[in-house]
């Protein structure tokens, strides 16, 4: 399990320009924060204190990235990529939520794992896998890149290690630091890899967190699967992950947006919105007025009220030729 030593406060200086009594903490509703995607990929590479601020543009992290951009249109599932610490295993790579470890990746070989793995979905060929098991938690402290990350990272890592501990779960569950997840505003930054009721695994990202909501994680969202709305910034897998300055759309407490009168075959946008392949101004449903006698109203279109206006029309000729007959018959 990582371990850091000499971590348990914070400057007072440093907490309230960095750390957990900035004031930006809190200022923004987080939900929803995340893009849609459904496979993540962690190289293990180095340890934070070596990684410089952009980790992706160095050595093996860097072959992976070149390809993921290059080749994005190859790829049949939106894939991110982290950089974790090695730990002596640099060079390994873990797949969510596969739940593989690769083992000894190296430069050349990354081509080969690539086309072999994340683009046609096979084993690769070299054999050096292993399923994993458990809960996965990755704490950001990628300091190098964003010092509010270097300084709330660790403190919140150093708790995760002290209640797994207690709680003696530290075969159960992994704790890793890894790189820049993105929005470093929102530190600490979290995500938790983790196994719902039906054993599918969930990759659900938290942000504003401190070492004060890890007993929470711990008790509600890792042992019972429930997701912690207040720091919940989104989940691998759902749909409809949206740009930071539209995220309010609402949350139910499995972690799942709510899209009110959803069918089938549509895309959720921002806000909640749903866009379909169908009229995007559909008809209004008739809307019943009440009363003695109950009369539908609908909007009539252009044809209908010409038709309309015909029948009118006729019956209104009808009318006067039976008027004229009778009025000379009489």
């Amino acid at each position: 399990m990582t371990t850091v030593e000499n971590m348990s406060s914070v400057p007072a200086s440093e907490d309230t320009e960095f750390g957990f009594k900035r004031p930006e903490m809190y200022s923004t509703n987080i939900a929803n924060s995340i893009t849609s995607y459904g496979r993540h990929v962690f190289v293990l590479y180095k340890t934070p204190e070596a990684w410089i601020s952009n980790v992706e543009e160095e050595g093996l992290p860097q072959r992976f990235a070149t390809l993921l951009k290059d080749r994005k249109s190859d790829l049949l599932v939106q894939t991110k990529l982290n950089v974790c610490e090695g730990g002596g295993s640099d060079g390994d790579v873990l797949i969510f939520p596969d739940m593989v470890r690769y083992k000894g990746i190296k430069d050349t070989e990354v081509e080969s794992f690539f086309e072999d793995v994340l683009v046609n979905g096979k084993p690769w060929r070299s054999g050096r896998d292993e399923k994993i098991s458990g809960t996965f938690v990755f704490v950001c402290t990628h300091a190098s890149r964003d010092k509010r990350c270097g300084v709330c990272g660790p403190v919140i890592l150093e708790r995760f290690n002290k209640e797994i501990g207690s709680r003696g779960l530290s075969d159960q569950i992994s704790l890793k630091r890894c790189s820049h997840v993105g929005q470093h505003k929102y530190a600490g930054n979290i995500i938790i890899f983790s196994p719902d009721s039906a054993g599918k695994i969930s990759g659900n990202w938290y942000g504003y967190v401190t070492p004060d909501d890890v007993p929470e994680l711990l008790d509600q969202h890792i042992a019972k699967g429930e997701i912690i709305q207040r720091i919940w910034r989104g989940q691998m897998g759902l749909p409809g992950g949206v740009a930071e300055k539209e995220h309010e759309q609402r949350v139910v407490p499995n972690g799942n947006p709510v899209v009110e009168n959803f069918t089938g075959g549509c895309c959720q946008g921002a806000n909640g919105s749903v866009s379909c392949c169908q009229a995007e101004n559909p008809k209004p449903e008739p809307v019943k007025k009440e009363g003695k006698c109950a009369i539908w109203f609908q909007p009539l279109d252009k044809e209908e009220m010409y038709l309309g206006a015909a029948v009118v029309g006729a019956f209104a000729t009808i009318a006067m030729i039976g008027y004229t007959f009778f009025k000379r018959s009489g």
